[in-house]
């Protein structure tokens, strides 16, 4: 039996979100470790690859940075169909960016019948690094409003983002691409999931589902969005051409 360290597997992962909420600056902090003050606002779609490594796997990252603007919403399912992950990010300093975002999470269960039903979505809160123009709150706040420091009641909107994503079987994060705030962490996150997918010959599920073993007379099922080669094979398969 070969080992991990033998096989890299491609992964589709597809950013959605509102305009603004900084899916491109994300990705670009991610692939570039760059973060780009004034970025322009995405056409359509962007594309951009980038590995990571999970113990002894490589993991190729082809991501679809997708437009925000309602005009290119038409055009989103030519990107998030198939994919293997998704990541909905939402500017936290918005509460439309936040309702936006949650428009986003019933489309993809909507269209999970043309897409990959098991996509495993992230739900990013962006912008964390904005803590005083902060508009949709999380439990970090609840903590800090139980001492009287001074805070302002939020009673009615406190830890909304995390019971929503619990709610919705959705991975959660708070992010800053301007500070790298769990941007790597966005994507490694993924990247752990496929390979333990892989590792255990299983579907990809959401975060709060744990991965059920196939039956042992089924043939292992690679996650929809991921395609597994063998680098070993094909590193034996050129050496024999040129020997």
């Amino acid at each position: 039996m070969g080992t991990a360290g033998n096989s890299s597997v491609n992964a589709k992962l597809v950013l959605l979100g509102d305009m603004g909420a900084g899916k491109s600056s994300l990705v670009i902090r991610f692939v570039r470790g760059q973060f780009i003050e004034f970025q322009e606002s995405t056409i359509g779609a962007a594309f951009f690859a980038q590995t990571l490594t999970v113990g002894d796997t490589a993991v190729k990252f082809e991501i679809w940075d997708t437009a925000g603007q309602e005009r290119y919403h038409s055009l989103a399912p030519m990107y998030y169909r198939g994919a293997a992950a998704a990541i909905i990010v939402y500017d936290m300093t918005s509460t439309e960016s936040f309702e936006k975002a949650k428009n986003w999470v019933q489309e993809l269960r909507k269209q999970g019948d043309i897409g990959n039903p098991n996509m495993v979505t992230a739900l990013a809160g962006n912008k964390c690094d904005l803590e005083d123009k902060r508009k949709v709150q999380t439990e970090v706040t609840i903590l800090l409003d139980k001492f009287p420091c001074g805070f302002p009641s939020l009673v009615s909107v406190l830890q909304e983002a995390n019971t929503y994503a619990e709610e919705n079987g959705l991975f959660f994060m708070e992010t800053s691409a301007r500070t790298a705030i769990n941007s790597l962490f966005a994507f490694s996150f993924f990247a752990t999931r496929i390979q333990c997918a892989l590792f255990y010959n299983a579907l990809l599920y959401s975060f709060v589902q744990p991965a059920k073993r196939l039956p042992q007379t089924q043939p292992a099922q690679q996650p929809a969005g991921v395609v597994l080669t063998n680098t070993s094979a094909e590193r034996s398969q050129a050496s024999s051409c040129c020997s």
